[in-house]
Order: structure tokens, then sequence, then C-alpha cells
């Protein structure tokens, strides 16, 4: 039983540092870019895109659909690196339990 107390100790410390972690992450921004970064975006930790910016070099008439792909495209490089960013997070806030990821529903190590 005293093995089963600690555990339960260690899993409150977890949760407490998951909860400051996942504070820290939605007060992060992401910047992703696509096309030799002729178009940039920002995401917040949360997934919210903040914003978008774009070359004065795309606003050509017919780049409708070059833009859009740019911007597709950025996200994507944005929410590669805010996975990778929370995925290192949650590893750290882990710790000993890292490897128990698959038994906690819902958190991703």
């Amino acid at each position: 039983m005293k093995d089963l107390g600690n555990l339960m100790k260690q899993a409150q410390v977890m949760q407490q540092k998951l909860q400051e972690a996942q504070a820290r992450l939605a007060q992060t921004l992401i910047e992703g870019s696509a096309g030799n970064d002729l178009v940039k975006v920002t995401l917040s930790g949360s997934n919210d895109l903040k914003s978008v910016v774009l070359d004065e070099s795309l606003m050509q008439p017919g780049d409708g659909e070059l833009v859009a792909d740019l911007i597709v495209a950025a996200h994507a490089d944005a929410k590669r690196k805010l996975d990778a960013a929370s995925a290192e997070m949650m590893k750290d806030v882990a710790g000993p339990l890292a490897g128990m990821g698959g038994g906690f529903p819902g958190l991703k190590f």
C-alpha cells in the first residue's frame, strides 16, 4: 500500500505540472511559414489562428489559389511545430511516468 500512496502523490504532482504546462502552452505563439516565407501564420498554443502575413508579391490577379495553398501549408507548418512543442512540454511534465502515457486517457506523452 505504501507504493500506491507514493504513486498517488506522484500523480497529483504530475497533474499540477500538467496544468501549469497547459497554461504556459496556451500563452505560446508559434509561427509557421510557406513559400520561402511569402506566407506566415501565427498560432496560439490553444490552436487559435492569431495572424496571417502575406508578402505583397502575392497580391496579383489570378494568384488566389496559390495564396490559399500557401496559407494552408503555413498553417500545417505551424501546427506541426505546435504539436512538437506540446509533446516536449508534456514529456517534461511526465518525468518518470512518461512511459505510462497510454495508461492515462486523454494524455499524450
